[in-house]
């Protein structure tokens, strides 16, 4: 009985003996195959870091109005007469666009004319007898008098009836007709909007931080959400005072519409501010953020294990300056010359060994470097 118990615990030693050494074994072959292991090769392209001529502006939104643009309304009441326009007519500055009834001032005005031409004889004949003599100047008063009173008269008749026939105040598109024939309408009614889009105009706001880099006559650029339309013009007017509820500063900017702009279109506008030389800025995909800061990955020249010339990134934390449009300016941690990993970074990390491809590069310029690069081996004589 003792001997099987012996046998049973010798056994069990060397089955444990054999699992431990086993996975010892393992475990120092797979230490050491990983050890031998190179990591893959990381394809990334790249973005040359290079001073610039950095063209800053400020970005903000606005609306659009007509260079000249009113709604029009009626200056009198009455019973519409006549419309002679049709919605989106181009008119000319003082063609009809709305007749009122206007008969009963008509008919006063020819009564008034002919109380003005007699009051005007029987001055003539007053002044005829004053300078012979015949007449006191009381009656000469009297007369003169009389045509002033006329005239005025006249005039007030002719006014009204002006009241009553509205005309375009400038040249432009005319909108719907609000008026039918024969309605009467009352003073103050609307009957359509005129609007000359040959210029337009575009208001915007700025911060007051912001109000102070922008002067008249400083070039704006304007760009539609619809159509993608582009226009560029230049500052006009800046409100002297901030809006004490929003904090903003109006400004106003006038553009040449090229076509596809309308009054009350949302706008995106940007201020283009002076040029400034030796800026170092790169697109803003190559920088990566998080709770550490900025940060970028440069590739720099190495040498492998067998002093073989290799490739690999290195992660630099950088200070962001400030951003137009795709690029970013990059205040400290760049130098001109560095090449910046643009694309495939989440594959990276600090010494890994990569392999720069610029042919699908989200930067346009290293792209179009790298199909020239192409371009020119494929062009080139094969060697004999």
């Amino acid at each position: 009985m003792t001997k099987r118990f012996i046998i049973a615990i010798i056994a069990l030693i060397v089955v444990a003996g054999g699992l431990i050494g086993f996975n010892l074994f393992r475990d120092k072959m797979i230490a050491g195959f990983f050890a031998s292991m190179k990591p893959p090769v990381v394809t990334v392209s790249t973005s040359t870091a290079a001073p610039i001529k950095w063209e800053p502006g400020i970005e903000t939104i606005g609306s659009a109005l007509a260079g000249q643009g009113v709604d029009l309304s009626t200056e009198a009441a009455g019973v519409v007469r006549e419309v002679p326009f049709s919605a989106n007519d181009r008119v000319e500055k003082g063609a009809l666009l709305l007749q009122i009834d206007d008969r009963s001032e008509r008919a006063d005005l020819e009564s008034a004319q002919a109380s003005l031409a007699l009051a005007q004889t029987e001055l003539e004949r007053a002044e005829a007898l004053q300078k012979r003599g015949v007449s006191s100047a009381n009656t000469l008063q009297t007369a003169q008098a009389s045509a002033t009173a006329a005239e005025a008269t006249v005039a007030k008749l002719e006014a009204a009836m002006e009241t009553k026939r509205l005309t375009a105040p400038f040249s432009g598109t005319i909108g719907i007709p609000q008026v039918e024939l024969g309605q009467f309408v009352t003073a103050g009614t609307p009957y359509a909007t005129l609007q000359d889009t040959t210029t337009m105009r575009v208001d915007f706001s700025l911060t007051e931080q912001q109000a102070p880099l922008v002067s008249a006559g400083q070039a704006v650029v304007v760009t539609s959400e619809v159509g993608d339309v582009s226009a560029e013009g230049k500052i006009i007017g800046i409100e002297p005072k901030i809006d004490a509820n929003s904090r903003l500063v109006t400004i106003r900017a006038s553009v040449e519409n090229p076509g596809g702009l309308t009054p009350g279109q949302f706008l995106r506008v940007r201020v283009v501010l002076p040029a400034e030389e030796g800026v170092i800025a790169l697109p803003q995909t190559v920088v990566a953020s998080s709770l550490y800061g900025d940060s970028v990955y440069i590739v720099r020249e190495d040498k492998d294990e067998e002093g073989e010339a290799i490739l690999k990134a290195q992660q630099v934390f950088v200070t962001l300056g400030r951003r137009s449009g795709p690029l970013v300016e990059i205040v400290k941690g760049v130098e001109a010359g560095d090449k910046v990993v643009n694309a495939g970074q989440n594959k990276l990390y600090s010494g890994a060994t990569v392999l720069i491809d610029n042919s699908v590069s989200p930067d346009p310029q290293s792209a179009s470097a790298a199909t020239q690069t192409e371009d020119t081996a494929a062009d080139a004589p094969a060697a004999n």
